[in-house]
């Protein structure tokens, strides 16, 4: 008999292979106290203003059970509903929070909840690139549907084409790491009709599982808006690791609108799948911390200036890149068509950037900006001799 199991992991590994190499080749080098490091979306500056007072007030009991078991603070699902109905426009309620260990908790938790094995999950492409893996793991049987290439915007036409009766669910990222695109309204409303349209069709509803781990590194004057405002059956991922810049300490959540149908039986099925996956909730302490932790954010102005910093630079060089409406980071075009011994080279000056295939855009690379601007002003010498030859 086939080993289903097995199988599903060295699909898994597979798709992992791009991250697994920069891990092991690239990653090492972020050691070296003189590397200019923009691989990933790291802190290389002492956590925000307030941030570790936070913890260490509710490190402290003030209670005998202070650290027993429990299945979510109300205290923290109230305020993460408050604000994310501030931020959304919509009513949550906080039994509609569904707590986890950061954005990839809630990632995993939400494919566990309504994936079947063999179902299908259509992602974006340029993905994060733990999607593909996740899906496999929950069972799913991944489908890879590619953005406009000009605008970076979802192709809703591709989308419906690559619907079938086995999709349960379309995965997507707004804003989108890696190319920081805030997919507009009225993409989202084409998207949701034509969701609504193929489940009625077949009496098998499709869910809209939204990544939202960006939500509040926007850049512009630009706002977020969720797939929820147009799609009853949306569920949203949010997650403090970015907006504290501390991806370190795992804290976020799952969130059911309120136009979400069978709401209380998602509840229980995400109970079911959180005890019997080990997909388990934040710990003690970070559940206490919640309701401070909404009002500790990174320095978006400060974060913008080294974007506009480094956009201008590049482009004065002669790279390709398009300004990012959100995220942490930049895509130029690669002078090298292969990104991988583009990076390597800038390695060995050591700057580190995240080569595109990693993120299925090859012949780019990625540039994080939590780097410190020291490190972009080292680091700009070095990208000018690469483009020069």
């Amino acid at each position: 008999m086939r080993d289903v199991t097995s199988t599903g992991l060295a699909q898994a590994l597979a798709a992992l292979q791009p991250f697994l190499q920069v891990v092991r080749e690239l990653g090492p080098l972020a050691n070296d106290p003189e590397a200019c490091d923009f691989l990933a979306g790291n802190p290389e500056q002492p956590a925000l203003p307030g941030y570790v007072e936070t913890l260490q007030k509710w490190a402290v009991p003030t209670h005998r059970r202070w650290f027993a078991y429990g299945f979510g603070d109300s205290r923290a699902r109230g305020a993460a509903a408050a604000a994310l109905k501030d931020e959304l426009g919509l009513a949550f309620e906080p039994d509609d929070i569904l707590l986890t260990r950061g954005a990839h908790g809630a990632l995993a938790l939400a494919l566990r909840m309504v994936v079947d094995p063999g179902d299908e999950v259509v992602f974006i492409s340029p993905p994060w690139f733990f999607y593909e893996s996740m899906i496999l793991g929950a069972g799913g049987v991944p489908v890879r549907v590619r953005v406009e290439p000009t605008t970076f915007d979802l192709d809703v036409d591709a989308i419906e084409a690559a619907l079938t009766p086995r999709t349960r669910v379309v995965l997507v990222n707004t804003p989108n790491n890696p190319t920081g695109r805030i997919y507009p309204p009225a993409t989202l409303e084409r998207l949701a009709d034509t969701l609504r349209r193929h489940g009625d069709s077949r009496r098998r509803p499709v869910y809209l599982l939204s990544d939202e781990s960006y939500s509040r590194v926007l850049f512009d004057g630009h706002r977020m808006v969720s797939p929820g405002l147009f799609y009853e059956r949306a569920m949203l991922v949010h997650t403090y690791s970015k907006s504290t810049l501390a991806p370190g300490q795992r804290l976020g959540y799952l969130a059911l609108p309120p136009s979400m149908p069978d709401r209380e039986q998602l509840r229980q099925m995400a109970m079911v799948a959180a005890l019997a996956t080990g997909i388990a909730l934040p710990d003690a302490v970070m559940q206490y911390a919640l309701a401070d932790l909404e009002h500790i954010r990174l320095d978006l102005g400060r974060l913008q200036r080294r974007r506009d910093r480094m956009l201008a630079a590049l482009r004065a060089m002669g790279y390709q890149v398009r300004t990012p409406e959100a995220t942490f980071y930049l895509m130029p075009r690669s002078p090298d068509p292969d990104d991988w011994a583009f990076a390597r080279m800038l390695a060995r000056d050591k700057v580190l950037v995240l080569p595109g295939r990693v993120v299925e855009m090859p012949g780019y690379f990625r540039i994080s900006l939590t780097g410190t601007d020291a490190m972009v002003e080292r680091s700009l010498p070095v990208l000018e001799r690469a483009i020069r030859g």
